[in-house]
């Protein structure tokens, strides 16, 4: 099981694109075969380097999407307009092509099967990529879990029907969603963002004394963390993964 990294130590590996699926009109998840991988926790990221034929190079950090898994690992990237990297990895990438990674990364918002406290995950966006590496690594009979997932619309939502099968298969991941622009027809809530009202609704109580992990844009975690603190929850469990409209993770 992978451990706490130290990026000075971690080299580069060529992985292969094993298979690529469109999560939404905008998001691609994108399977990789990384021979050596050395196994990662739910929650960690890695390093992805692309190189020009001129020798010009970028790179970006992008959230594992998958429980651990031998070689091989998932990643779920949202296109930017403007991004450097993230229109090709979603649009021009294809199986068989070879793919640069460093990792993985990260130490601190990590999930680990054996712990046993009920689990708070809130997403906004694709915040969910780490989150749902989270879910994926939870065996039956674990931890329960509680999914709040706030997005534009229903389209914008990842792993919708693995969601919904998680949710209703009476294993112990409950999701609820917010969608903050347009709602399906005959949703119970209007369009709005993550309230205080919300997580009373839905959350864990602070009581329990659950591990909260949120990830998302900046000021939506931000907000969602100073949520969880007023209504009661210990600010030491709670776990922030936040990201820029620069790109990059998740």
């Amino acid at each position: 099981m992978a451990r706490t990294t130290v990026l000075g130590r971690l080299t580069w590996r060529v992985a292969t694109v094993a298979a690529v699926r469109d999560e939404t009109p905008t998001a691609r998840t994108i399977a990789l075969d990384a021979p050596g991988w050395p196994g990662h926790l739910a929650g960690q990221h890695v390093d992805v380097r692309l190189t020009a034929p001129d020798g010009y190079s970028t790179q970006r950090s992008y959230s594992i999407a998958s429980a651990p898994r031998g070689d091989r690992l998932e990643l779920t990237v949202e296109s930017l307009p403007d991004g450097e990297v993230s229109p090709y990895l979603t649009r021009v990438l294809s199986v068989g092509d070879p793919l640069e990674l460093r990792g993985p990364i990260g130490g601190w918002f990590v999930w680990r099967p054996e712990a046993p406290e009920p689990v708070q995950l809130v997403a906004g966006g694709s915040g969910a990529v780490p989150l749902m590496a989270m879910i994926r690594s939870r065996a039956a009979g674990a931890a329960p879990f509680r999914l709040l997932y706030s997005a534009r619309d229903p389209e914008a939502v990842l792993y919708r029907d693995e969601l919904r099968g998680a949710s209703q298969d009476g294993s112990g991941v409950d999701v609820t969603y917010a969608y903050t622009r347009r709602v399906p027809e005959g949703w119970p809530r209007p369009p709005g963002r993550v309230d205080a009202g919300l997580l009373a609704e839905t959350a864990w109580a602070p009581e329990l004394v659950p591990a909260c992990y949120v990830c998302g844009p900046t000021g939506f975690v931000e907000t969602v963390a100073d949520l969880l603190v007023a209504a009661g929850h210990d600010p030491a469990r709670i776990r922030t993964e936040r990201f820029g409209p620069g790109g990059g993770r998740p």
